[in-house]
């Protein structure tokens, strides 16, 4: 079994009861949740690099923004052997511990082959029975490194116990599966880096900035005292206190570097894994003028390419626009065509795909019927979202699917029945997944 499956399966087993909803309210307290955010990122394939927030009140929303640098990776490694991604993760209902159902949006990379990778956001929503993943397909730039500043965002809907995801203020989907939050529970925030494979990535600084909602519609910094923070690969340059050795320190590849700006508030969590990077010029960001649901599209712009964490207070309307109309940023609602693979290393081809996915949740390669076919751009995809491409070679897919229990992606040690993920054939991105009971729903 892929060594990721094993230790998945070793902590399904404690981890084999189903959510429920909790009725029971409990008071919320500004406190760093230090305990739960290392529960949370302990597994050892995977690394992280983050900052867990608990600001001590009701959250209903959560916004995020930095740079989309890039990320690389060095040779050697099968596809899926390695991968990246900095996200904003929102957890609604704390009482649920390390398996507790959330949301994330984010920067996602990974290795498909000798020579090429995949690079862009998106969302995931991880349920009660099951999860969804979806590629956010139309924006400025959405596969690109553009180093330009993107904004990444959940706002709890006005009604029910469901969240809206927002990619650079515009709407990309809604989730089906969140728990009920219980009046007075103080919801908790990630933001960071996780990475598999770390002798092969490579990831410049990432500067992270946060914001919460509170139930007052208001959006505020998180105090440093209720921030924690968690760096399991280690610091570079910092002891290993090691008694065998007392001069060791960790190194690179296998080290991050970390830095929490501010004594008093949560104002920029910074991280690194370093390694060689190629320069890489920022194109200008794109112009437009006029408004769009109440927000001066010229000042959205300015804002975002020079201090997009104030936006949302000092561009007028648009704290209001992405709770109410949640389209937002005219220039974001256009697509970009994703790069593709070069013709001596094809990361779409169907039995490259079939292992990748076989690796990814942890099943056995036979237990997947892997279909090709056709999807047109502005077609339903996955979950009844609009499937956002102007480009030719993105509506060829491979669709991979399987009864099998599996872990579906994520961290959380469950196991779940049935999957299916449908990839981009010209690129290997993958565009949307479930498994579960989310493929159901």
């Amino acid at each position: 079994m892929h060594l990721r499956g094993r230790l998945l399966a070793a902590l399904s087993a404690v981890a084999s009861a189903v959510l429920l909803p909790l009725a029971a309210a409990s008071p919320a307290s500004a406190s760093a949740p230090v305990q739960s955010c290392n529960e949370t990122h302990q597994a050892r394939i995977f690394f992280w690099a983050v900052a867990c927030t608990q600001p001590g009140q009701p959250v209903i929303g959560a916004f995020g923004t930095w740079r989309n640098v890039p990320i690389t990776f060095g040779s050697g490694g099968d596809a899926g052997s390695a991968q990246a991604s900095n996200y904003l993760r929102m957890v609604p209902n704390t009482e649920g511990g390390m398996f507790a159902n959330s949301i994330e949006v984010g920067l996602y990379a990974e290795k498909t082959g000798t020579t090429t990778s995949t690079y862009g956001p998106q969302w995931t929503e991880l349920g009660n029975s099951g999860g969804r993943t979806k590629a956010i397909t139309a924006g400025i730039n959405p596969a690109v490194a553009d180093n330009m500043n993107h904004t990444y965002m959940t706002v709890r809907q006005a009604s029910g116990d469901q969240w809206d995801v927002l990619y650079d203020f515009n709407w990309v989907g809604s989730t089906t599966d969140q728990l009920k939050v219980p009046r007075g529970n103080s919801n908790r925030i990630d933001i960071g880096l996780e990475v598999m494979g770390p002798q092969l990535v490579t990831v410049p600084e990432i500067a992270n900035r946060v914001q919460f909602m509170a139930e007052n519609k208001a959006w505020s910094r998180a105090a440093t005292a209720d921030t924690a923070q968690v760096a399991t690969l280690g610091i570079c340059g910092q002891s290993k206190g090691l008694p065998s050795d007392p001069t060791a320190v960790y190194t690179a590849p296998y080290c991050f570097n970390t830095k929490l700006t501010d004594a008093t508030k949560f104002t920029q969590w910074t991280v690194s894994k370093p390694g060689p990077t190629r320069a890489q010029a920022s194109p200008l960001p794109p112009q437009s003028t006029g408004t769009l649901n109440g927000v001066d599209q010229k000042a959205l712009s300015q804002c975002l390419a020079t201090d997009p964490d104030t936006c949302l207070t000092s561009v007028p309307g648009l704290s209001a626009c992405v709770q109410t109309a949640k389209v937002c940023n005219a220039a974001a609602l256009q697509s970009a065509p994703r790069s593709s693979a070069s013709a001596k290393d094809t990361p779409g081809e169907a039995a490259d795909i079939g292992a990748r996915a076989a690796a990814s949740f942890g099943v056995a390669q036979n237990t997947l019927r892997v279909t090709t076919g056709t999807r047109a751009p502005g077609a339903a995809g996955t979950f009844g979202l609009s499937f956002q491409s102007p480009a030719a070679a993105d509506t060829a897919v491979v669709t991979v699917e399987s009864s099998a229990a599996n872990h579906g992606l994520e961290k959380r040690g469950l196991t779940f029945q049935g999957l299916r993920a449908t990839y981009s054939a010209s690129t290997g991105q993958l565009l949307d997944a479930c498994w579960g009971q989310l493929c159901r729903s």
